[in-house]
């Protein structure tokens, strides 16, 4: 049994109550949503866009795996999980200098957040040591901070928090009653409570899912509206298309019908009116026509740079191109 305080349980439990005492987006409506003739969920969603943000512009964002590989989870989509055999290795986490170099090169091509990932089910305490340096380093450059490293306990946050980090990722993935079918050596409520200490702790909070998975429309609205629930929703919102890997179990999936993904980014638009909805793993294969009705559909921010995690993401000169020809821009500090 923890020994936690009564408080850290509470700040958890009010995450997980959104979806229930404080619903305001009930998964029947949220389908309805996705039900829209396309052309009407599009300009709703624009709407919903240009109320709160330049529709013209874009965060660009960085992500570094600062330590690859080696995880014991079992997440099926996942090609850095240790028990499945996809030519990723378990490596040691990456020196300071380098972590800096990278982001230094990722201010200079225009990113403005630059995320740190880790291959962990839970980051030890000692671990925390070298990413609070990394997070002042980061920061120090003038940059916003971002980290991903599983699962925290609330002081864990808290040492974050003091780092100056300014947003942490854990992802939902998917809906409740789908997410067993994707992972069991973590539940739905282990998430939910990482959610809550980040909140309790005062970081910000980047949190969406991945989409493509086998799951039904029914399904992906019952992912955007766990996200739409939370008490507040997320900061960020990075909706990732799966990145088929072989030798994971999700490898030869039915890929999504790209359409579908688009309305998914309408859905989040529209239901997180005011949420940075990322696209994030996946973009590569959408092309870049699915990109830009993305981008129409409300998407205002991207991984930026060559590699998101170990799956391939467009370079950087082509990102720019893109944006170039729709007449878009990156975000400003």
């Amino acid at each position: 049994m923890s020994s936690q305080p009564i408080a850290f349980h509470a700040a958890a439990k009010k995450v997980a109550a959104a979806a229930t005492a404080y619903e305001t987006w009930p998964v029947a409506e949220v389908a309805a949503l996705f039900a829209l003739p396309f052309n009407d969920l599009l300009w709703r969603a624009q709407q919903v866009h240009r109320e709160h943000f330049n529709a013209n512009e874009v965060e660009l964002a960085t992500l570094l795996s600062i330590k690859t590989g080696g995880c014991p989870e079992d997440c099926g989509y996942c090609p850095q999980a240790a028990r499945y055999d996809t030519g990723v290795t378990a490596q040691k986490m990456l020196p300071l200098e380098e972590v800096v170099a990278a982001a230094q090169a990722a201010k200079e091509q225009g990113a403005t957040r630059f995320c740190m990932g880790a291959a962990w089910r839970a980051p030890k305490d000692r671990d925390l040591d070298a990413v609070e340096d990394m997070v002042k380093a980061v920061k120090a450059l003038g940059m916003e901070t971002c980290a991903t490293l599983g699962m925290l306990e609330e002081a864990q946050a808290e040492r974050l928090k003091g780092a100056g980090l300014d947003f942490y990722n854990h992802n939902l993935d998917t809906a409740p009653e789908f997410y067993g079918d994707v992972i069991t050596t973590r539940d739905y409520q282990d998430r939910l409570d990482t959610l809550g200490h980040v909140r309790h702790a005062g970081l910000k909070v980047c949190c969406g899912g991945i989409v493509g998975m086998g799951e039904s429309r029914l399904q992906r609205a019952g992912l955007i509206a766990q996200l739409a629930n939370l008490n507040p929703y997320p900061e960020s919102v990075p909706v990732n298309h799966l990145v088929q890997v072989e030798g994971t179990p999700l490898h030869g999936q039915e890929p999504l019908d790209p359409l579908e993904f688009v309305r998914t980014i309408a859905v989040a638009r529209i239901t997180m009116p005011k949420a940075r909805v990322r696209l994030s793993a996946g973009r590569r294969q959408l092309g870049e026509g699915m990109q830009a009705l993305c981008f129409l559909a409300g998407a205002n921010s991207i991984f930026y740079g060559e590699k998101l995690l170990v799956t391939g993401n467009p370079e950087v000169e082509e990102d720019q191109a893109l944006l170039a020809r729709l007449g878009m821009h990156g975000k400003s500090k």
